[in-house]
């Protein structure tokens, strides 16, 4: 239960907060972490430099907290890349972080999956899964067009899928 942790502030660059539990504050306070900005996402993420042989790495505060493996990712469940909570994270392959990803910077629309069709004067939905681009049709409303992207998200994501609309809309679907 969320409720159940005391959480710690760390301060960040840029102004940027990163919030943990207090349980793993042992593992980020002795180091000085900076803001660093995904200019995909204009999100930032904790991050700190380590001097390493022929060079510098960057370690990301969310890694160490999960202890995500190599060749995993560390996805935030709430979308939140600063919220570093341990109930929080979850390790997850590229595919399912992508799955969770929220909208997309350049989005028109307001909501996941959902661009206009100039041509056909109606709202188009599509979705991406396993590499695969799936089009789920043409809508009179951008709305429509959300609600049946979330329904092709929940069946192909599963837990990873990042919904326009609450998932609990969709339990008897």
């Amino acid at each position: 239960n969320e409720g159940d942790f005391l959480l710690k502030t760390i301060q960040l660059t840029q102004g940027q907060t990163a919030t943990v539990c207090d349980c793993h504050a042992h593992l980020v306070e002795k180091y000085k972490w900076h803001a660093v900005k995904d200019t995909d996402t204009e999100s930032y993420y904790a991050a700190r430099k380590t001097s390493v042989l022929l060079g510098r790495k960057i370690i990301k505060m969310h890694r160490v907290i999960n202890g995500t493996p190599p060749g995993f990712q560390t996805d935030h469940i709430d979308g939140d890349t600063l919220n570093n909570q341990c109930t929080n994270l979850r390790t997850a392959t590229y595919a399912q972080n992508m799955s969770n990803q929220g909208l997309s910077a350049h989005n028109t629309s307001g909501y996941k999956g959902v661009s206009w069709y100039k041509r056909g004067k109606r709202w188009r939905s599509e979705i991406q899964s396993g590499g695969n681009h799936f089009y789920l049709g043409l809508f009179n409303t951008p709305e429509q067009a959300a609600r049946a992207y979330d329904k092709a998200a929940l069946k192909l994501h599963g837990d990873f899928a990042n919904t326009n609309f609450p998932k609990e809309q969709y339990k008897n679907d």
